[in-house]
């Protein structure tokens, strides 16, 4: 299935999409939930039910009539893997490597990004007032799909509920003033993801596809997660091993070479650019980039 989160006369829903059209899945059969961290708390039951559901239903609603959200507006948590490919370790400059000792890792170097970060497969991506060093990281985003803790890499397949485009968008200078990578990694919507959550049934291999970013149509990155340091069921064996996953959690696995921080005159995302990560047999994010108008704001 190709499961997205729409929003339709100010209504947000999960649906399936067929083509060119969307089946709302609560509205095909009343046992589905409305919303897609629901439908992955339902377990492997409940997303079989979905599954015969949209291969029976025709689509109701035409795709350019909604606007698609995040498939998961509300991730309970979103990992990252930092340095997971060799290209992106080796574009790092000889001295900075050698300098602060940074060695090609041996376990996943892990942080997060907060779940305010999350924005759609065509929302604005902001610059904010307090930085112009915004970067792009073209990633293959993993959903997991089963609560579980202490997961064998040969398990590991049985607890991924599909897959997603994501963008870990970074402020540079935010993210080199501190010791940890929390502060430039975390900034309000950026982390666009989508357009729809890919289930496993449906990506032939998620660990050979093609990944590339493209900023007003220039590829600036391009190279297929076959390449990854440590393979997805290594990040979920050693992300399990220190504490439990839930349903709805995203690890986002790492990029590769060619972020803006290490190509020569570092171009940065600036307004009025769009910036596309597209990820084959799954999709495109298409987010344009915008200031943001840096409100202050006490509720």
């Amino acid at each position: 299935m190709r499961l997205v989160t729409y929003t339709l006369d100010n209504e947000t829903r999960l649906g399936a999409q067929k083509g060119d059209g969307i089946v709302d899945l609560n509205a095909a059969d009343s046992a589905l939930p409305a919303d897609m961290l629901s439908l992955l708390q339902g377990g492997d039951d409940l997303m079989a039910k979905a599954s015969a559901v949209v291969a029976a239903a025709e689509p109701t609603i035409a795709l350019a009539d909604v606007t698609l959200e995040s498939p998961i507006p509300n991730p309970p948590r979103i990992f990252a893997i930092g340095l997971n490919y060799l290209d992106h370790y080796y574009e790092i400059p000889e001295e900075i490597r050698v300098g602060k000792g940074i060695g090609i890792p041996k376990v996943p170097v892990v942080f997060n990004k907060q779940t305010l970060t999350v924005a759609g497969p065509a929302a604005p991506i902001y610059v904010p007032p307090e930085s112009d060093q915004l970067d792009y990281e073209a990633e293959l985003g993993v959903v997991i799909g089963k609560t579980c803790r202490r997961v064998a890499k040969a398990d590991a397949a049985k607890v991924i509920a599909g897959y997603t485009v994501l963008n870990d968008v970074t402020v540079r200078d935010w993210q080199i003033a501190s010791p940890t990578m929390t502060m430039g990694k975390s900034w309000d919507g950026h982390c666009p993801m989508g357009p729809v959550l890919v289930t496993p049934d449906e990506v032939d291999d998620a660990e050979n596809l093609t990944v590339r970013t493209l900023v007003d149509g220039e590829e600036l990155q391009n190279f297929n997660t076959s390449d990854m340091i440590f393979k997805i069921a290594d990040q979920i064996a050693h992300l399990s091993t220190a504490f439990t996953l839930l349903p709805g959690d995203v690890i986002a696995t790492g990029t590769s070479q060619g972020v803006a921080l290490f190509r020569p005159n570092h171009p940065w995302l600036k307004p009025g650019q769009v910036c596309q990560v597209e990820i084959e047999s799954i999709g495109t994010l298409e987010n344009p980039v915008m200031v943001d108008p840096g409100h202050s704001f006490i509720r």
